[in-house]
């Protein structure tokens, strides 16, 4: 299936790298609060699946998923705090906040780099590139290309266009990795790349689309 592929694009958030929880949510714990992983990973499962149908309904609402998520958090834990829960969104939105990074993420990516090109294409503030050398794999990437400095968020065709060009590469030799179905994998295919869904939560074992649930398993799918 990936015979002809030359370039792998990721995404950053919730594939490369993941949110500091402890950071970001330090003013909830300070109230007493602290959501536990599965809580939030089942938050996460049925917020993309809401937001996906909002935004193949009309494609409008990128910025709201954090919005979405952290209202449903705090009604689900019983804050009714506005201010509190625009702090925790103010928070997650800050790429500076996204630096979390699983062992062995490194060594996966420079085992990728050996075989294609290399790429990032990320709704992101601005400072993505920042973030990801101070996790230690920005070397990994030939491009790395931040919605906040080309104009451009996905799921719009024109990031993923500039971020091929910057490759010098083709949509279908080129494979996006991204964690949400409506913004990275539609985005992706019908910008003529091939794509596979980073769902760690299992938000989508139920779509019947390509999915993984770590680099490893990449690995391994792009070597049968």
């Amino acid at each position: 299936m990936y015979s002809h592929l030359k370039a792998i694009f990721f995404d950053v958030g919730n594939t490369l790298l993941f949110p500091n929880r402890e950071r970001i949510h330090a003013a909830l714990a300070g109230r007493g609060f602290a959501p536990g992983r599965e809580h939030l990973r089942d938050l996460e499962c049925r917020m993309k699946n809401k937001f996906d149908a909002l935004m193949i309904y009309d494609g409008n609402h990128d910025h709201s998923f954090w919005a979405m998520f952290y209202a449903q958090l705090f009604a689900e834990i019983g804050i009714n705090d506005q201010q509190l829960c625009e702090q925790a969104v103010r928070g997650i939105r800050d790429s500076g906040n996204w630096d979390q990074i699983l062992p062995g993420t490194l060594q996966q990516l420079e085992g990728f780099a050996e075989r294609y090109q290399m790429g990032v294409i990320s709704n992101a503030d601005g400072r993505i590139e920042d973030v990801l050398r101070r996790c230690g794999i920005a070397d990994c990437f030939e491009s790395i290309t931040d919605s906040g400095l080309v104009g451009y968020e996905k799921p719009h065709p024109e990031i993923f266009r500039q971020a091929l060009q910057s490759l010098r590469v083709h949509p279908q030799e080129s494979l996006y990795v991204g964690d949400v179905y409506s913004v990275d994998y539609l985005g992706a295919t019908r910008a003529g790349m091939q794509a596979i869904l980073m769902d760690m939560a299992g938000a989508y074992r139920e779509r019947g689309v390509p999915r993984i649930e770590s680099l490893a398993e990449l690995r391994t799918m792009l070597e049968n």
